[in-house]
């Protein structure tokens, strides 16, 4: 496993700041969004534990909350705002415009829960961002019929065999015209919690990485 340097971030989105943890080796073959919709918890949560996964096959990483504290006290059900949640990771790819040493490394975007639906708002809206999307379980028919038929990039559905929402999760996954794959976790719902799952489905992740991202190409030299 690379050394990778840990950096704690506060990023704008709007009138608020997102808090982050950005991971990032300059070896790194790619660059992994994790959007999470609890707020928080970037060392010790199950979603951390799937960032150290893909921090362990290479990659460099940026787990991001979609939430502030703030909000997530106040009203909880603003997590099931997949609109306003979806300009929260825009508002994380602008921020990545600006930061050259991770512009530059093709980017793969992870989501689970309501986040799911926020990625494909997102990635259906600015296509360039990312070179592929898992969505792990979640609920990625909140996005609606227009996004989920916009999304351009390779997307992977990882699906707990005994998720409650399945009907609604391959309802979504149809509606999606872009390359595709649903990858089946046996014996868990959509938390991933039995001992192992979590592990399948972050394989799950990184095969799909490695399959699809590639090297950004160089800018064009401008003509003198």
């Amino acid at each position: 496993m690379m050394k990778l340097r840990h950096s704690p971030l506060s990023i704008a989105a709007g009138p608020v700041w997102l808090e982050a943890m950005q991971a990032h080796s300059p070896d790194a073959p790619g660059l992994i969004l994790i959007a999470q919709t609890a707020v928080g918890h970037h060392r010790d949560s199950r979603e951390a534990h799937f960032v150290q996964r893909l921090q362990k096959a290479g990659y460099a990483t940026l787990l991001f909350d979609l939430l502030t504290r703030y909000e997530e006290n106040r009203d909880p059900d603003t997590r099931y705002n997949a609109p306003l949640l979806g300009t929260r990771i825009g508002a994380v790819f602008e921020w990545l415009r600006h930061q050259p040493p991770l512009a530059e490394l093709p980017v793969g975007l992870v989501a689970s829960g309501t986040g799911s639906a926020a990625a494909v708002r997102a990635v259906a809206k600015e296509p360039e961002m990312v070179g592929a999307l898992v969505c792990r379980g979640g609920r990625p028919s909140l996005a609606g019929i227009a996004p989920l038929r916009q999304v351009s990039c390779p997307t992977r559905v990882i699906a707990g065999e005994h998720d409650e929402a399945l009907t609604a999760l391959h309802q979504a996954y149809d509606l999606l015209e872009c390359a595709k794959d649903w990858y089946s976790v046996p014996g868990t719902d959509d938390f991933f919690r039995e001992p192992g799952a979590l592990d399948d489905a972050a394989d799950g992740a990184i095969d799909w990485f490695r399959r699809h991202l590639r090297a950004r190409p160089a800018a064009a030299t401008a003509a003198p």
